[in-house]
This record gives structure tokens, C-alpha cells and sequence, in this order.
């Protein structure tokens, strides 16, 4: 009988941590241009993944196509039982605010909203200045040209957040370089484009720029492609892009939604979920550059040097980045 106490015992802790698991039903909700947009959402989805193969417990997934899934889903996981849902984009900040009334007892978490108050909605946000000012420094310490360009997605204040930041980088370490912007529409199909992203692009290396750095998801591809096909540079976004045009990619701004995601489901997982607004920055590593196999050739060690600097004049207050969301306006162009 002692003996067979340590195997019951353990049964009984395999049927207990079991049974909790399947209590536990996480969601997400992908947004415009796909999970395998091989930038931001993709980088949701490579932290969800850490945590399913960490901890073996399965998630469910919808991805937008049009705008009025975004509701529709979210309430569909929400009667499902999932929680916590993620959703994806600020685009979807309505449909959360919406559905959370609806469903109080669900705790839902949004990544680029940091304007909604509620006792069940966490808010996830970056400063995206902070590492697109670092991508700038890197530009234009890069270029030969002093002509460099940036290419966004939707025609939103949070991609101006993003430019403006890479102007500002730009312009500390020369401010006669020339900075080209442009916008690739103003609905959600600027987000999935990449042949208009490499239009846009080869507009600015025809016009002498060299970088052109791109915010714009799979968009962006475009750009990459055009810049190893015009024998230029490009500059990747959210994920790691280094590896896709290998020797032409300069860098990548690193938003770090992968680890933002993983927390999500790994604190609602263990208990210690909270609802308000997180807001990562250089400071606590939500955001930087990205140097690897694909791009050292690229990255000289005065440039790394350089940059290093930068980081720490901005997280210590040194050098303030100004965040074009505040006012909706840049002091620089």
C-alpha cells in the first residue's frame, strides 16, 4: 500500500495540471495583412508559439480580412470561453472596447492601444521612435548619397510616429541629409501591397537615395526586394527581416510584439494579468536594432558604436526623442 501512495499521488497531480490546461483557452485575433506577414503580425505569432510549444497548450486563431470581422471574431471567441484574447492592432481598439462590456468576467489584451480603461483590457503600446531614431542614426551614418527614404503603410499618426523618429535619428548625425517620405494609401490594403511598396521605393533610389527604410508590413517587402534589386539598402520593421535580401537589408527596428504576446498568454496563465497600459521603450527593451549573420558585414564598429551611445543617451534622458503622436506634428522633416 506505501507504495502505491507516490503513484496515486502523481496520477493525481498529471490529472490536476491536465485538467488545468484545458481550463485554459487562450485566443488571438490576427489583424489586416495576415499572420504570415513576415513582420508585425508574424512577430505576434512567433511569441504565441514559443508559449504553445513551452507549455503544450493550443491556442485559437481568426485573422481579419475585413474590417467588420473584427467584432464578429471577438465576440465569437468570447462565447467560446477563450481567455485571455489578444487582438492584434489598433485598428481593432472598437471592437475590444466593445466587447468587453459585453463579456466582463473575459480578460482581453490589445498590442498598439494604449488609450483604453477598462478592468478586464490591458493595453500594450511602444515607442517606436525610440527605435526607429536608433535606424536613423544607422542610415545616415550608412548613406553616400545624404538621401535617404522611408515608406509607410497606412497613412496613420502611428506610422508618422514611426517616421518621424527615423527623420530625427537622421538629422542628429546630419542634418543636410535629405529624408524622402511616403504613404502607401489610406485604407487597410496599404498594409498588404508589396507591389506598390517597391514602386514607392524605386521612386526614391531613382532619385538618389540608397536606404529606404520601410513601416509598412508586408508592404515592406516590396521595399526589400526593390533595394536588393537596385543594388541599394533597405531597412526591415518589426521582426527581424535581416534574413529575407540578405546583404541588402542595413538593419531592422526591432518592436518586440513577439515577447509582448508571450506575456499575455504566459501572465494570464499564471496569474498575474493586469489590466491598464504597458508601454515598452528602449529603456525596457521593447524596441531596437536588429545585427546578426545577415547584416554584419553592413554595420561598421564605428556605426555600432555610435548607435550604442544613442541608446543610452535616450534611455537616460540625454537625448529626448520627440513622439510624434503627442502633437501629431514632427519638429523635423
Amino acid at each position: 500500500m506505501k507504495r502505491l501512495i507516490p503513484i496515486i499521488l502523481t496520477t493525481g497531480i498529471v490529472i490536476w495540471s491536465t485538467s488545468l490546461a484545458m481550463a485554459f483557452k487562450p485566443a488571438v485575433l490576427f489583424d489586416m495583412g495576415g499572420k504570415f506577414d513576415k513582420s508585425f503580425n508574424e512577430g505576434i505569432w512567433n511569441g504565441l508559439e514559443k508559449f504553445r510549444k513551452e507549455t503544450g497548450i493550443k491556442y485559437r486563431e481568426f485573422e481579419v480580412r475585413q474590417e467588420a470581422q473584427r467584432e464578429q471574431f471577438l465576440r465569437k471567441l468570447a462565447s467560446r470561453g477563450s481567455d485571455p484574447i489578444l487582438a492584434v492592432g489598433f485598428g481593432q481598439a472598437d471592437a475590444v472596447a466593445k466587447v468587453a462590456k459585453e463579456f466582463p468576467n473575459t480578460r482581453f489584451s490589445i498590442i498598439d492601444v494604449g488609450w483604453l480603461d477598462a478592468p478586464n483590457i490591458q493595453g500594450i503600446a511602444f515607442k517606436e521612435h525610440e527605435g526607429s531614431f536608433l535606424v536613423g542614426v544607422l542610415a545616415a551614418m550608412k548613406s553616400k548619397t545624404g538621401k535617404v527614404g522611408f515608406v509607410g503603410g497606412m497613412d496613420i499618426p502611428l506610422i508618422h510616429k514611426f517616421a518621424c523618429g527615423y527623420v530625427q535619428g537622421v538629422k542628429h548625425i546630419n542634418s543636410g541629409t535629405t529624408v524622402f517620405q511616403k504613404m502607401t494609401g489610406t485604407t487597410p490594403a496599404a498594409w498588404s501591397d508589396p507591389a506598390r511598396g517597391a514602386q514607392l521605393a524605386k521612386t526614391m533610389y531613382d532619385s538618389g537615395a540608397d536606404i529606404v527604410y520601410a513601416a509598412a508590413g508586408s508592404t515592406g517587402l516590396g521595399v526589400l526586394q526593390a533595394a536588393a534589386d537596385n543594388k541599394k539598402l533597405s531597412i526591415g520593421v518589426d521582426s527581424n527581416q535581416n534574413h529575407i535580401q540578405p546583404g541588402s537589408v542595413l538593419t531592422s527596428m526591432l518592436k518586440r510584439v513577439d515577447v509582448a504576446a508571450y506575456q499575455v498568454f504566459k501572465s494570464a496563465q499564471d496569474g498575474t494579468w493586469e489590466s491598464g497600459v504597458k508601454i515598452l521603450g528602449l529603456a525596457e527593451e521593447g524596441v531596437g536594432w536588429a545585427l546578426d549573420e545577415h547584416n554584419s558585414n553592413l554595420v561598421s564598429s564605428a556605426m555600432k558604436s555610435k548607435v550604442g551611445q544613442v541608446r543610452k543617451d535616450i534611455i537616460s534622458g540625454k537625448i529626448s526623442v520627440h513622439d510624434y503622436m503627442s502633437n501629431n506634428k514632427c519638429p523635423v522633416n
